[in-house]
This record gives structure tokens, C-alpha cells and sequence, in this order.
């Protein structure tokens, strides 16, 4: 890896995202946490089987869960009379993301529509009685600034502590500006965050061969974030956009006996791992 992180102690989250999304999904990642060397998820509280991942979380007090807010490729949890300009009339988000996130940056009323949308995910996730671990977006979408300022300031009384920066080796150089201001905004908020992560370039492939060498590669300082989509099947039986993703080789990697005895030498080695409460704790 090409990333310099800063110089503080290694540490290393490893985490499921898309929990709730799927039964499939929510198995996979109890049993990765129970059986492997998963220690956080990232909960879609609008996903069709999300209170099963929040009974399922509640009985892992090990699993640091956080919230996965779906603005896109997903449904929403405000009705459409609510938020017509940003659903459907079955509720689902639009997936034409270049022209959303010009209204969502130009158009008043598209705004205060997603602010009561983002507002509704944290509320859902406060009912569920889980500690708020950390905070990102279904498709990176808080790199958006409009999104950002939201997921911070409605955040706030729900106790946002920690947000996920998408800093990955080898980004296009166009999201740079992008990443800086993500960085500054959460700086100036005192919001705690990685150093980077991994996960974006091999999403949906993470096999048990790619994840060992990874593993072999990570920074010798800072706090990263590994993100996987673990579940017991694959593709398009999860969701229609992931028709390419291998789920179950991503879940088979997570309790690997050879993954889990690389992260065993890591730790002999002084890395730590969690969840960002853990190795972030407060800002």
C-alpha cells in the first residue's frame, strides 16, 4: 500500500457493510464475528431485514455497530408523499447520482427533504437501543458535501462520534479535493476518523487469497478501516446492483483459520483491533 497513515498506534477495523440488507447478509456477519475476525458492521436501518440485524447485533455485545444511511440503490424510510422529490412511488431512491447530487446541492426543498430522511435513519437507529459506533454512506455518498453537513450536524444529538473517510491507495485523483474537505469538515466538527482504508477497490471480491494479502501489506502506523459484504450467498440474490459480487467468498475470507492467524501475528506484532469507539474512542 502506497498510503502514508499518520503516526499513531496501528490499528485495524474490520468491517461488514450492507447489514440488514439480507438475511443471507445478517447470518454471515453474526457468524464472522462469532467464528472469524469481524469487529464491526455498518446497519442499513431501512434494509428489508434490518430488525433481525438489530436482534442479532444485540445478542453479539462484541459487534460495534454503526449506520449505514441509504440515499441511493436502496429504500428509504420516510414515505413519498414526504419526500417526493427524492423517492419513488414505492420508495426507493433514484440511482442517477450525478443529476442528485446537483439538486441536492442547488434545489431548497430537495435539501430539507433529505435532511428529514437522514434525520428518520438516525432516529431508527436510536430505537434500536445499539451504541452508534460510526456513521458512512451506501456508496460513499457523505463524501458530498451538502450530505456531509447533514450527517454532522442532524448527527450531533444522536451522538455521532466517528465517520468513515473512503481514503484508499490508488483513488483517482479527482476525489482528492473531495477527501481534503471530507477531512477538514470532520477535523473543524471534532469527529474522529481512519487514517484510511481498503476495501473500495476490490469490492465484492474480497476472497480469502486477496484478504491475506492485503493483510500482508497494511501501514505500519495509523488506524485503518477493511470493509467487506459478507453473506451466505452471492449476487443478485442479495441485491440487483451487486449481481457481480462474490458474498460468500467474502464471508469464507472473514473466518478463514489463515486470515484469522495473519491477524494473530498483526496483533503479536502491536495492532490493535475494534471498532472506531474502540480505537478512536472520543475525539
Amino acid at each position: 500500500m502506497h498510503w502514508q497513515s499518520p503516526q499513531r498506534a496501528p490499528g485495524l477495523i474490520v468491517t461488514a457493510d450492507d447489514f440488514g440488507a439480507h438475511p443471507s447478509v445478517n447470518l454471515a456477519v453474526e457468524r464472522a464475528h462469532r467464528e472469524g475476525v469481524l469487529t464491526s458492521a455498518s446497519l442499513m436501518v431501512t434494509g428489508a431485514a434490518a430488525a433481525d440485524a438489530i436482534a442479532r447485533a444485540r445478542a453479539c455485545p462484541g459487534l460495534r455497530v454503526g449506520l449505514h444511511l441509504v440515499l441511493a440503490d436502496g429504500r428509504a424510510m420516510l414515505p413519498p408523499a414526504t419526500i417526493p422529490d427524492l423517492i419513488d412511488a414505492n420508495g426507493r431512491f433514484g440511482e442517477r447520482l450525478v443529476r442528485e447530487a446537483v439538486r441536492w446541492f442547488l434545489l431548497p426543498r430537495v435539501r430539507r427533504q433529505l435532511a428529514a430522511e437522514i434525520h428518520a435513519q438516525y432516529q431508527a437507529f436510536a430505537a434500536s437501543g445499539l451504541a452508534l459506533d460510526h456513521v458512512n454512506a451506501h456508496k460513499h455518498l457523505h463524501l458530498h458535501p451538502t450530505i456531509l453537513s447533514m450527517v454532522i450536524d442532524i448527527g450531533r444529538p444522536f451522538g455521532v462520534r466517528a465517520i468513515r473517510v473512503p481514503r484508499e491507495a490508488g483513488l483517482p485523483r479527482p476525489l482528492k479535493p473531495w477527501l481534503a474537505l471530507l477531512e477538514r469538515k470532520l477535523a473543524a466538527a471534532g469527529i474522529a476518523h481512519n487514517d484510511y482504508l481498503v476495501g473500495i477497490a476490490r469490492s465484492g471480491r474480497f476472497d480469502e487469497a486477496a484478504l491475506l494479502a492485503t493483510l500482508a501489506q497494511l501501514p505500519e502506523s495509523g488506524v485503518g478501516e477493511l470493509y467487506l459484504h459478507p453473506a451466505l450467498i452471492s449476487g443478485a440474490a442479495i441485491a440487483a446492483s451487486m449481481a457481480a459480487y462474490r458474498h460468500a467468498d467474502e464471508f469464507a475470507a472473514l473466518i478463514s483459520p489463515r486470515v484469522r492467524a495473519a491477524l494473530g501475528a498483526l496483533r503479536g506484532k502491536g495492532m490493535r483491533f475494534g471498532g472506531f469507539a474502540d480505537l478512536l474512542g472520543r475525539p
